[in-house]
């Protein structure tokens, strides 16, 4: 079975370290200390429908709680998926089907005007056979899809301007990513919804650090921006990771600033404050490295040590 990878110590078994307590009381989160015990008393071998099941929460509070660990790096970036994930391929729906399950069902009925509302146009078959799916295969409520439509028109309209919709099948694509995250309810996709506005208020701030202008980044960009938002790094931490890019390569480099921010997201630093306390702890370098760092003070010694011989 996959089970996660916690970053703790060969003899730790359930007694916590002094470190990972203070880690924990860092990061201030009581789900991501309650996922911690409940990975370490199983040494992480528990799969996400194990702990959705005894800490009854949803599949967002898990990723909530599991991005909490990642930051203060008592948990690995490696998240195992729902093992009961959907195929990416759906049922073939006769024109039929459809017609029954808008005939038979008020609720697929109304979504199905909803979404032609929101869209600006009349559902084709093929469309209305996508729909079906999203409902039937993949278990979305209907309330749940209207979100999923919204979300997908919002995100088009905020990178391209108005008027741009989705097709059926971009909303398709982006249902599948909300079943492999789990967000089958309500509760969960407004969840969701909720952190990505505040990771897109944080991309528009890290496009600013990083003299960007006002346009909207490339999706290979915006996909680092995102990445970073949610590792929880400040706009002035990324601006910092800029600097020394610029420093070292004098032009942006993703890739580059990427990993500077990986590696202080993987030691627990995120804010300025922590960065700077982070580079006064770097342990000091090894005497023999000192000493090849100052060659005219090993030269004074070999003189003293022959001088010596010689008496």
């Amino acid at each position: 079975m996959e089970g996660y990878t916690i970053q703790l110590a060969q003899e730790e078994n359930i007694v916590l370290s002094a470190d990972a307590v203070r880690r924990l009381i860092a990061a201030g989160s009581g789900d991501g200390a309650l996922l911690y015990l409940a990975l370490l008393e199983n040494r992480g071998a528990m799969s996400p429908e194990q702990l959705l099941g005894e800490l009854k929460w949803t599949a967002e509070r898990l990723h909530q709680a599991e991005t909490a660990l990642m930051r203060c790096g008592l948990l690995g970036s490696h998240r195992p998926a729902l093992t009961q994930e959907p195929s990416d391929e759906r049922p073939d729906y006769t024109r039929e089907d459809v017609a029954a399950q808008l005939e038979g069902d008020e609720k697929f009925r109304q979504l199905t005007g909803n979404v032609e509302a929101v869209l600006g146009k009349k559902l084709s078959t093929a469309d209305l056979n996508i729909l079906l799916g999203l409902y039937d295969y993949l278990g979305l409520p209907c309330e749940v899809i209207f979100l999923l439509v919204n979300h997908c028109t919002d995100r088009l309209t905020a990178r391209y301007g108005s008027g741009r919709r989705p097709t059926l099948r971009q909303i398709e694509k982006e249902g599948y990513a909300w079943a492999r995250r789990g967000l089958l309810d309500l509760e969960s996709a407004n969840a969701y919804l909720m952190k990505y506005a505040e990771s897109r208020t944080m991309v528009g701030q890290y496009m600013a650090v990083l003299r960007l202008g006002d346009r909207a980044p490339a999706p290979t960009e915006e996909r680092y921006l995102l990445s970073w938002a949610e590792m929880g790094f400040p706009a002035e931490s990324v601006e910092l990771a800029y600097d020394k890019t610029m420093l070292k390569c004098k032009e942006l480099r993703w890739g580059y600033l990427n990993k500077i921010l990986l590696n202080w997201h993987q030691k627990g630093l995120h804010t300025l404050q922590e960065i700077e306390e982070g580079d006064r702890r770097r342990p000091a370098k090894p005497a023999e490295e000192r000493s090849a760092a100052a060659p005219g003070k090993n030269v004074e010694r070999m003189k003293k040590y022959l001088e010596d011989m010689r008496k």
